[in-house]
């Protein structure tokens, strides 16, 4: 069988840590272009990995027929425009998270894949974890009963990426810890509660601890050092109260907040049994039986989560098959973060069903 002939647009960090070593681990998969803005990044890519073209500007892939696939790692501002220009172009995409700015991007790109009929699967990577995927079937199993509550933490005391760069521009990323890291949580509550459609909506979003960019105290910051010329204008704290279909969901979320306790977790709370699952790690189940509380911590071998939607990524453009990754299952997500956002800047509940969403 030949292999997929692949193209990585965007070499910074995500494509480094994840999407390129998984595709070189891929034995159906060959990378044939690098592509970056700045060409000495995709320069370093080919030396680095032995393979594959340095390019600047991505149209030169469109325009190569022997590409079949694209994973797009670029800041979130190219992401609709580049996967719109490389499904019309007949490649299948693996668009990193989130798939757009706004709820209106992601439409529009949902739009464009069904009229190409190409695979267009969005990089929210818990959805290939093994921890995420045995709590679903935990769920879809009926060993929680009824789950009617599901409770998202994702909190940091300074945790403010590149401050004053691309994380820190609406213009840019389209939003903050939101869209960000809530993105990531919200998309295992979806997917583990079997993808609800939400009904309504109130949320408030806060940009404080970093407005005053020169006097923001940090330990360190993880997408590279301040840049006090730059701009600053995305939240740093959300709240929201999200009422589905299924199960209803409160949210906290911080990059920033003058608490210094780190809580990255979800609770699944059922009228049988609950579950916390620590983010990226292990989940406890709390119940009870025969007038006692139990709790347990189960223990199963771990696959690599990248390497998982990498490898369902290849074999889905063989198959035709429609992973949990795909446009329409993500597409809920982008839906309530667009809901939070509307609602903080109205002052009031979003209702989804009066929009003649649903």
């Amino acid at each position: 069988m030949s292999k997929t002939i692949v193209a990585v647009i965007g070499c910074g960090t995500i494509a480094n840590n994840a999407h390129i070593p998984a595709y070189l681990a891929n034995p159906e998969s060959e990378i044939k272009y690098f592509c970056d803005i700045r060409k000495d990044r995709a320069e370093k890519a080919v030396e680095q990995y032995g393979c594959g073209i340095a390019v600047e500007d991505y149209r030169r892939i469109l325009e190569d027929p022997e590409v079949e696939a694209v994973s797009i790692c670029t800041p979130n501002d190219c992401h609709a425009s580049i996967s719109i220009d490389c499904l019309r172009a007949g490649k299948h995409v693996l668009c990193e998270k989130p798939a757009a700015r706004t709820y209106e991007e992601a439409l529009e790109m949902q739009r464009v894949q069904h009229e190409t009929g190409k695979v267009l699967n969005i990089g929210v990577v818990n959805r290939f974890n093994t921890s995420v995927n045995k709590i679903r079937q935990m769920i879809e199993g009926g060993e929680l009963g009824e789950l009617y509550h599901v409770y998202v933490s994702f909190r940091a005391h300074r945790s403010i990426p590149g401050l004053g760069g691309a994380f820190t521009t609406k213009a840019i990323a389209g939003g903050g810890a939101l869209i960000d890291w809530g993105v990531h949580f919200l998309d295992i509550v979806m997917y583990c509660a079997g993808d609800p459609e939400p009904v309504t909506v109130t949320g408030q979003t806060y940009s404080k601890l970093g407005k005053d960019m020169e006097n923001y105290a940090y330990l360190n910051m993880w997408a590279g050092p301040p840049d006090y010329e730059g701009t600053y204008d995305v939240d740093d704290f959300v709240t929201a109260l999200i009422r589905t279909a299924g199960p209803s969901v409160t949210v906290n979320g911080a990059w920033a907040q003058n608490i210094g306790v780190e809580e990255m977790y979800i609770d699944f709370l059922g009228d049988k049994a609950g579950i916390r699952l620590q983010y990226g790690s292990d989940f406890t189940i709390y119940s009870a039986k025969h007038g006692a509380l139990l709790d347990s911590t189960p223990k199963f071998t771990k696959t690599d989560s990248f390497q998982n939607e990498i490898d369902g990524f290849i074999a889905c453009i063989k198959s035709g098959e429609k992973l949990p990754s795909h446009i329409d299952h993500v597409i809920l997500t982008a839906k309530m973060i667009d809901g939070i956002y509307r609602s903080s800047e109205q002052g009031k509940e979003i209702s989804f069903l009066k929009q003649g969403v649903l």
